[in-house]
């Protein structure tokens, strides 16, 4: 980049429920060229009577901006001995190699058990005393038995890789699981859905999510390097548990690509935001949200249930429970499997003895 940001000074802020970088310079108009060159996306803000930029990774790399030590919010609410363990859980978490979005969770659970003792050490806590905790959780808090597992995995997380005391778990109580199953889409719904959608963009990160049972993450990340129409795939690189795939591109969607591409001349990545970089989740979401009204489809489901109504709806016509695994990117066929007791097909084959009683 050719313009020189050491000739701004940065704050960090909330503008229109987002984090942004407010970018402050005395006017100059070459400066201003320059800085519009530069940063085409960025917004002016009358309030704040400055140009801001989103707060992510990619504009504090190009800002020339720190980027903040993961998990640093918590540490002014620690005493100083549980801020050294803290320290020590990132950096084997970090070590460990573990992604973005584990270690951000992990570093949130932990944090909350740590701001709650205040002064005592975290590594004198004994079996009993993290059975009072998690028990805190559930009858105070009123976590749920997912947030309370969340929570639980963390703090066992620390005492296995720091401390070495994984054992401390061995009379840990933990809640039963509930056996819950995806909501999917019917055929019918998810032709409503795409019906609804007059957007290319929107059309296409649909399909692709359905078309593919891509996870929302794996979609946004997708970059126009990864689809090779030659052999009609796409390559998941990085997926959960940082296992790559190959997943088939759909014919019916081809067109509909080229399309989208002229229109649209993405740089990098396949979906990119407004400002830029990949497209976020919360844009995702949203898009799905907004065609889900607009097709008149009452569901509570999130983007994420296409990729749900993609494997049931393979299994429905008589996909080997294997092939599915593996296009999901499933470690366990176990997980597979829950889609057994979603498909329509498997239950209607089943019928009531209230139906057989005139008969």
């Amino acid at each position: 980049m050719d313009f020189d940001a050491q000739k701004l000074t940065f704050k960090h802020a909330q503008h229109r429920n987002q984090q942004v970088i407010f970018c402050l310079f005395p006017y100059d108009p070459k400066l201003l060229k320059d800085f519009r060159n530069a940063f085409p996306s960025a917004k002016w803000s009358r309030t704040n009577k400055a140009w801001f930029v989103p707060d992510n990774t990619l504009y504090r790399k190009r800002l020339g901006i720190q980027l903040p030590e993961q998990g640093i919010k918590y540490m002014d609410r620690m005493y100083s001995v549980n801020q050294i363990e803290f320290r020590k859980f990132r950096d084997v978490l970090q070590q460990k190699m573990f992604s973005k979005n584990t270690v951000e969770t992990y570093l949130s659970e932990f944090a909350q058990l740590l701001i709650l003792i205040k002064a005592k050490p975290v590594l004198e806590l004994t079996s009993e005393q993290l059975n009072s905790y998690f028990l805190y959780c559930i009858k105070k808090l009123n976590h749920s038995e997912n947030q309370v597992y969340s929570r639980m995995n963390a703090v066992k997380c620390y005492f296995k890789l720091v401390m070495n005391k994984e054992s401390v778990f061995d009379t840990v109580i933990r809640p039963k699981a509930p056996i819950t199953l995806p909501t999917v889409l019917s055929k019918q719904e998810i032709i409503r859905l795409f019906a609804q959608t007059d957007n290319f963009k929107h059309l296409l990160l649909l399909k692709m999510a359905y078309g593919m049972g891509l996870r929302v993450s794996e979609l946004i990340a997708l970059e126009i390097g990864d689809i090779d129409l030659d052999r009609k795939q796409v390559h998941i690189r990085n997926a959960k548990g940082k296992k790559d795939r190959y997943v088939n591109l759909p014919e019916s969607i081809q067109q509909l690509y080229a399309d989208y591409l002229m229109a649209f001349q993405p740089k990098k990545y396949l979906f990119e935001g407004q400002f830029g970089g990949a497209y976020s989740t919360r844009s995702a979401q949203a898009v799905f949200k907004q065609c889900l009204t607009k097709a008149g489809i009452t569901k509570k489901i999130g983007i994420h249930g296409l990729r749900h109504s993609f494997a049931t709806h393979l299994l429905e016509v008589g996909t080997d429970m294997l092939f599915i695994q593996k296009l999901l990117g499933h470690k366990q066929i176990k997980t597979t499997e829950i889609y057994a007791r979603v498909s329509s097909q498997q239950l209607s084959k089943v019928k009531s003895p209230l139906d057989c009683l005139d008969r």
